[in-house]
């Protein structure tokens, strides 16, 4: 039994909630999802409440119970606060930065990288942090981790993207020993 699915979603003021057939639309002051949830599930809105009912007592459908809860309470979360990832770039010679719609990197290959910034996201960057932004959590987490995925951080000299606040773990170099006769 899912303990996650059976907690009711609260619906804040200004967010408005339409649910048809397996389908639900969330509009929010910062923009609106629509999220097309499984046939197992049955979502009903009473007053400013939202419940996520189990259909089928099945193994998969108690997953999927717990699931469809939780990115309901995303949704109506990215729609009022949004989310928000913060990458830090380090390593000399690296750097970063906006043109367009496009974000250019240079990360140390003998070619600059480019990569195309997702409708719906927002990049920033302040010296060597980029800010990804958005309404949907999905979409800001997987453009974070492919632009982390360029350059992960070595574990030697640190260099590289990497979560800001995240803790890299160093591994000791090569040591130098004398030779004994």
């Amino acid at each position: 039994m899912s303990r996650i699915g059976k907690k009711i979603v609260a619906v804040p003021e200004g967010v408005e909630v339409k649910i048809e057939k397996r389908q639900i639309n969330v509009k929010g002051p910062k923009g609106s999802l629509v999220f097309e949830f499984h046939p197992d599930m049955k979502v009903t809105l009473e007053e400013k409440e939202l419940r996520v009912e189990n259909m089928k007592k099945t193994k998969a459908a108690g997953a999927l119970w717990g699931l469809t809860r939780v990115l309901i309470s995303n949704m109506i979360e990215g729609v009022t606060k949004g989310y928000e990832k913060q990458l830090e770039l380090q390593g000399v010679g690296y750097r970063m930065a906006i043109k367009g719609k496009k974000l250019d990197m240079a990360l140390g290959f003998s070619h600059p990288v480019e990569v195309e910034i997702p409708e719906g996201l927002e990049a920033k960057i302040e010296k060597n942090v980029l800010t990804v932004s958005g309404i949907d959590k999905q979409k800001v987490g997987q453009f974070a981790a492919s632009v982390r995925r360029l350059k992960k951080v070595e574990p030697y000299k640190g260099k590289g993207f990497r979560y800001v606040g995240e803790i890299v773990r160093k591994k000791a170099g090569k040591k130098a020993t004398t030779a004994e006769k």
